[in-house]
């Protein structure tokens, strides 16, 4: 793409070029002043190339000029005052200091030096009345069209920082509901799985010595897959529902919570586990997120239990208190001498962190603990 013609450096140049010629033309011309009078000129205007990268000394250099000459110099007559009155380079000066952003001190010190050569270049002259509005009418009007660029340009930029934040807590966003559809993912995949293989594998022999049997087997497997089917639907809806960085965000389905764990505990004694439930306290509502981490830890535990513990028994217990929501699940299994948490137990521990609560797993001689505590209050 190509560059602006006017570009911020030939911007300057053009506006020291300007007022260079306004103020110099009028100390050559009409009253053919000595030379010091024309270095005064220069120096009131010239210095305008570079307030952006030096304001308070060139606005220094502009203003001593001007005050100098506004006391060495009275115009002649009819002889063109009004644009001897007029201090270009002060002006742009002014201008550009208001729009600056300086420190507190700074901007007090230029202030200052301001008013002070303003004074000077009225009093010592005594300028009549006329003069002194038309002078701090130009001079206040520069300032306040400095102030409200410095103003539109802080807008500005605080629209680019919420901007900025808004992409970043998006982007946040969707990190933390695509962890969220992975432990979901692997949550359901795994145990549901892992119930199917279990089944799959003792089918024949159930078939084989237990005939009666053979049935409650297969069920137990077509009821996993619906439960895995039924919940994987939801997770892809949500996924589905999505319609870009910009669009609404996705439609979160009803997740399973504790009131569903009834049917977790079934599925695991058809996977041949020997359960039993412990629930004290009195049951209340609770937060989605407690809900959902409170049943997502029974099912990982129950599932790693099914596929590693070799355990005939599993303890699932609940405490309710006034705060807290206690979830353990314990089993008799071989336990491990060395624990290692995979993706499931990374899972799990994200999941009640991400709740504000602690996760233990402690390995049993036999059988392994795992046990969370939740904040409801």
């Amino acid at each position: 793409m190509r560059a602006s013609i006017l570009s911020p450096s030939r911007a300057d140049v053009a506006i020291a070029a300007v007022v260079t010629v306004m103020t110099v033309t009028p100390v050559l011309v009409p009253y053919r002043q000595p030379w010091w009078a024309v270095a005064l000129a220069v120096l009131m205007s010239v210095p305008v190339l570079w307030r952006r990268r030096a304001v308070l000394p060139a606005g220094a250099v502009v203003g001593c000029a001007t005050t100098v000459l506004a006391i060495a110099v009275k115009p002649l007559p009819h002889s063109g005052a009004l644009v001897l009155l007029l201090p270009y380079g002060v002006l742009v000066c002014t201008y550009t200091f208001a729009a600056a952003d300086l420190s507190r001190a700074r901007r007090a010190g230029g202030v200052a030096g301001l008013a002070a050569g303003v004074a000077v270049s009225l009093v010592v002259p005594q300028e009549n009345l006329e003069t002194y509005r038309y002078l701090l009418t130009a001079i206040v009007a520069a300032y306040a069209l400095g102030v409200s660029a410095r103003a539109r340009r802080a807008g500005r930029e605080a629209e680019r920082e919420r901007e900025a934040r808004v992409r970043e807590e998006r982007a946040a966003a969707v990190a933390r509901e695509r962890t969220r559809i992975a432990r979901d993912m692997h949550d359901i995949v795994t145990h549901s799985v892992g119930l199917m293989v279990i089944q799959a594998e003792t089918g024949p022999l159930v078939a084989r010595d237990h005939p009666e049997k053979a049935e409650a087997v297969f069920e137990a497997i077509a009821a996993a897959g619906r439960d895995a089917i039924g919940q994987l639907r939801l997770i892809l809806g949500a996924l589905r529902g999505s319609e870009g960085p910009g669009g609404p965000a996705p439609a979160r389905g009803p997740q399973p919570g504790l009131d569903a764990l009834p049917g977790l505990l079934d599925n695991a004694r058809r996977a041949g586990l020997d359960v039993s439930a412990d629930v004290r306290g009195e049951p209340r509502r609770l937060p989605s997120d407690v809900d959902v981490a409170a049943y997502r830890i029974v099912q990982e535990a129950l599932t790693n239990t099914i596929r590693h513990a070799g355990a005939s028994t599993v303890r699932v217990r609940v405490r309710w208190s006034g705060d807290t929501l206690e979830v353990e699940v314990a089993d008799d299994g071989r336990g491990v001498r060395e624990l290692r948490e995979g993706h499931g137990m990374i899972g799990m521990r994200e999941r009640v962190t991400a709740c504000g609560g602690r996760l233990a797993v402690r390995p049993g001689n036999p059988g392994l603990t795992v046990a969370a505590t939740l904040p409801i209050g």
